[in-house]
């Protein structure tokens, strides 16, 4: 018998699942010489190399095709994952606000997914980059938020030590955004490029955190055949619900 809920994978999986995509990507328009290798110096010769942003790495196909798969699945699945958290802290939590503003930044950042992934940088550059905004501004606001959340709930007493890992990542995030940007306006493109990679692996490594808090909880949904709302609060419900043992 398990001793957790095998809800805690749902995270982590998404996180290495999302990771190797995105290096699967990578790897491919490196191969076809479309970008320069994480640990060269760039150098652009008659247009044949870009700076190995995720961004140019999925921008041409085949590489650009698989890039739109991993980020349409890395925003649907999410999604998920940020409704489940939300459900989770639904009656655990005073300040309702805090929970449902978590939902909407990360529902808005999965959305923007769709958009880096769908929209290439150099097809439509301003579309492309109003969705790394959502991504990077709002996931960022979304950790610091969840982060808060984790020490104030402290769900299990586990919350404090929890909190103290998600504080740092969302730390390491930021600082990332900062020099990624700092790097970007200076033209060191190699160095940004590089920031960018640790940026969204730490991203990844903060969602995968959620593991801690999902093996105590189980998720189910219940379909009612009777129109209209039941009369007992006990005799169904309505759309999804979470019990934490």
């Amino acid at each position: 018998m398990l001793n957790f809920s095998l809800w805690a994978l749902l995270p982590p999986i998404y996180s290495v699942c999302t990771a190797a995509g995105l290096w699967v990507v990578y790897f491919i328009a490196v191969h076809d010489g479309k970008i320069a290798p994480l640990s060269s110096e760039y150098r652009r010769k008659n247009g044949s190399f870009y700076p190995p942003y995720i961004s140019f790495a999925g921008n041409f196909p085949p590489a650009s095709c698989i890039f739109s798969e991993v980020m349409n699945l890395a925003g649907f699945v999410g999604f998920i994952i940020a409704v489940l958290r939300y459900l989770q802290l639904k009656n655990k939590i005073d300040k309702h606000w805090l929970n449902v503003g978590s939902l909407v930044c990360f529902s808005i950042g999965c959305f923007g997914m769709t958009i880096v992934g769908n929209v290439q940088l150099l097809t439509a550059k301003r579309v492309h980059d109003a969705g790394t905004i959502m991504v990077f501004g709002l996931g960022t606001l979304f950790c610091w938020v969840q982060s808060y959340i984790t020490m104030r709930v402290n769900l299990r007493n586990e919350g404090r030590k929890a909190a103290i890992a998600r504080f740092l990542l969302s730390g390491v995030i930021t600082l990332c955004i900062i020099l990624y940007f700092s790097l970007m306006r200076l033209h060191l493109h190699m160095h940004a490029s590089r920031c960018q990679w640790v940026l969204v692996m730490s991203f990844l490594i903060f969602i995968s955190t959620f593991a801690i808090e999902f093996r105590h909880s189980s998720f189910w949904m219940v379909c009612n055949d009777t129109p209209g709302y039941p009369f007992h609060p006990s005799a169904t419900c309505e759309g999804a619900q979470v019990t934490a043992e």
